[in-house]
């Protein structure tokens, strides 16, 4: 088994260690009101998508998401999240580097000597959720069951669907297809983009994520026979009607979005061994990405 099947399948201990650590973590998270930015790279920033949209849409306060290699931190925030699983990846402490030196900082990160974590105020430490292969599972999705649960957000859905997410078999239509586009309404839009990038990252194959409404705006040309659409969020019938004349095969959402999600890093790392490659070293990919 690889380390990345082996670090899917160790999710559910990592969500309860991290859900009994909540009350320890609550102080360096944002209150209620607080006006915030969360920055990330890759995975990070689509978890930060999710947090950020749940945040706001929950009455938390204004809660923006940024790339950090694009992040505009000197406008007026209360706090800043930094989400980093290694601490050393080079535009996000380029960014921290950049903010107003009056805003907190929290870092949420695996290591907790790492560049990322001495730039910021507060830390949050996951240890226990860090990973040895460079396709992030159990970090990401434990990183966030943390802020969703701090928000109020309840994660027993999530949790209930896990064993199914990590038992069931695997859909045959989904391992065959040649291309599979993923879709998310709200914070689950995050996921999906997490869920396209796992297929990628670990097999190489073409995926894309869009969200549920925006999909007919376009993107739906793409779907055919030999196709799979898979949505982790309802979708309108009249919706599954037009994606299901293409031909594409459709997997409409069955399990809450992070469960589903979970389900989705399982058949990456199915589609990656399939076609003969290494899911815990992906080509061309590092653990951190450190510019010179």
């Amino acid at each position: 088994m690889s380390l990345t099947s082996q670090e899917i399948a160790s999710q559910p201990q990592c969500w309860q260690d991290v859900l009994g650590q909540l009350p320890a973590h609550s102080p360096a998270l944002p209150a209620k009101g607080e006006h915030v930015a969360v920055i990330g790279c890759g995975t990070s920033w689509f978890m930060a998508q999710a947090y950020a949209q749940l945040r706001e849409d929950s009455g938390h306060g204004p809660t923006d998401a940024y790339p950090a290699s694009a992040a505009r931190l000197r406008r007026r925030y209360d706090r800043i999240i930094a989400l980093t699983r290694s601490g050393t990846t080079t535009e996000v402490l380029t960014a921290l580097a950049s903010a107003d030196p009056t805003t907190r900082v929290t870092t949420i990160t695996a290591v907790a000597d790492s560049p990322a974590a001495r730039a910021a105020h507060d830390v949050i430490v996951l240890a226990g959720a860090d990973e040895q292969s460079v396709v992030q599972t159990r970090y990401p999705t434990t990183q966030l069951v943390l802020l969703l649960a701090h928000l109020g957000h309840s994660v027993e859905q999530a949790r209930a669907d896990l064993g199914t997410a990590l038992d069931a078999p695997l859909d045959p239509e989904l391992l065959r297809a040649e291309q599979i586009t993923f879709l998310g309404e709200g914070w689950h839009a995050g996921l999906a983009h997490e869920a396209a990038l796992k297929v990628r990252e670990a097999a190489a194959r073409w995926t894309e994520s869009y969200l549920v409404m925006e999909y007919r705006h376009g993107p739906i040309a793409v779907a055919g026979p030999g196709r799979a659409v898979w949505s982790l969020s309802p979708l309108p019938a009249e919706l599954a009607d037009r994606i299901e004349a293409t031909g594409a095969h459709l997997r409409r959402a069955r399990l809450d979005p992070l469960a589903e999600l979970v389900l989705a890093q399982r058949v990456a790392v199915r589609l990656a061994e399939d076609a003969g490659r290494d899911p815990d070293r992906p080509a061309h990919l590092t653990r951190s990405v450190v510019l010179p």
